[in-house]
């Protein structure tokens, strides 16, 4: 696909005696890999709809890159507002949350730097 999925599962989790209750949300993310404008063919797209959506998750994943970036380097203004993706996923990214990333790449040779680009991204 080219585009984003995130399918989001709310959970609540009770005692039997309703002592205790704690709340979570699951966030399963498929991420469109990011786009080589000539490899895609977007430029040469007649109508322009293919490069702008090329563009669209280049700079969504960019947006991600950065927010964990900052994240990591605990600095106090991290670029959530940036991108639709890293709002939707906010309350995810930081604090006590756990981030699980699976990767599919291709063995061929002619995919190697793309293979490596995902893993770092990962």
């Amino acid at each position: 696909s080219r585009s984003h999925m995130v399918f989001t599962i709310h959970y609540k989790v009770s005692s039997s005696d309703d002592a205790m209750s704690l709340k979570g949300k699951l966030h399963i993310c498929d991420l469109a890999g990011s786009e080589r404008l000539n490899k895609s063919g977007a430029n040469d797209s007649n109508d322009g709809s293919l490069l702008k959506e090329t563009k669209s998750i280049n700079s969504s994943l960019s947006t991600l890159s950065n927010v964990i970036e900052r994240l990591q380097q605990g600095s106090p203004n991290v670029p959530f507002r940036e991108s639709k993706l890293t709002m939707l996923l906010q309350n995810s990214l930081g604090g006590n949350s756990k981030t699980l990333a699976i990767v599919c790449c291709n063995p061929s040779a002619s995919h190697f730097h793309e293979s490596l680009c995902s893993l770092r991204f990962a």
